[in-house]
């Protein structure tokens, strides 16, 4: 059995990253085997410091952070000598589709890291470095009673871009073959409770080619959780460490037993991360059991953790 801790964003803002902006989710993070988050933008080596320090040990790099891909690959050198693995951005296309592997109780969990909100230029190439990209096309089809009320907004529909599918499902099957657990990190979604079809179309593909877990963020949001296949798509884990509002850590642990409980989250006046309790953590988990409801989850609120039935 083995034990994850997974948050949602970490921003750096202008100022520093500094360890006490972890300090009182120190309890939350120390009994985990595996500690992830996503870093979203270049960071030098005392942000470095402080994620190393309270013991995150792989970061997602495959976000839409205005960074050139010279400042990305500068920020995985500093990820290399803080020692915290990283997945999602490398040197080329292959490179950027390659697992981050981590050794645990007996087991090996592969991460990997796709966004489908980024820039052009920020992407991959086969000869050129960037980020590990899962794109969307977007159509617009007319309202269905548009015949009726003129002017009606039309419907948004998304859907994977094609071989972008294929390389994620091939990439989850080859790191499935190879290690006992894949975790998959997605940076995409919009603001607010409403999903988009590809977030559903890519989380589903990804555990039917042998995900565990898919972790989501990127719309600085908290969004439903959906259990498929007995696996759980964390559509949206909002904010770790960000000037945005609240987030939420995952716990989970892999194996004959799974088991998904969730903490709420949120940055305090000093800039420190902290869980919620009493009526403001009641508050977030209700609001997670409503839109998970939509999407068939059984969510349980307890003394300010939200439990998810999986593996059923």
């Amino acid at each position: 059995m083995i034990t994850l801790v997974l948050g949602g964003d970490v921003t750096v803002p202008a100022r520093t990253l500094l360890p006490a902006a972890f300090a009182r989710l120190n309890p939350l993070l120390e009994g985990a085997d595996v500690r992830f988050a996503n870093l979203e933008g270049p960071i030098d080596a005392a942000a470095a410091g402080a994620l190393q320090s309270t013991g995150i040990d792989v970061v997602a790099i495959a976000n839409d952070a205005p960074q050139p891909p010279a400042a990305a690959m500068a920020t995985l050198g500093v990820l290399d000598h803080a020692g915290i693995a990283h997945c999602g951005a490398g040197a080329d296309l292959d490179a950027a589709h390659a697992p981050a592997v981590l050794e645990r109780s007996g087991g090996q969990v592969a991460f990997l890291a796709y966004t489908s909100l980024r820039s052009p230029a920020q992407v991959a190439q086969p000869d050129a470095p960037g980020v590990a990209q899962a794109f969307a096309t977007t159509a617009y089809q007319p309202d269905p009673r548009v015949g009726e009320i003129p002017g009606r907004p039309p419907l948004v529909r998304t859907a994977p871009v094609p071989e972008h599918l294929d390389r994620l499902v091939a990439d989850i099957q080859r790191a499935k073959g190879a290690h006992d657990h894949v975790v998959v990190s997605m940076h995409w979604g919009l603001p607010g409770a409403e999903l988009t079809e590809y977030q559903v179309t890519y989380g589903r593909a990804a555990i039917d080619a042998g995900a565990d877990l898919v972790a989501g963020h990127g719309s600085h949001t908290i969004q439903a959780v959906e259990v498929y296949r007995g696996r759980p798509i964390l559509y949206g884990l909002g904010n770790l460490v960000s000037d945005r509002p609240d987030g939420l850590l995952a716990g989970c642990m892999l194996g004959d037993e799974p088991r998904l409980e969730l903490i709420p989250v949120r940055r305090n006046a000093d800039g420190e991360c902290e869980p919620l309790a009493g009526d403001e953590a009641d508050v977030v988990l209700r609001y997670v059991a409503e839109v998970s409801a939509a999407r068939s989850a059984k969510v349980t609120v307890q003394s300010g953790i939200a439990s998810i039935a999986v593996g059923a």
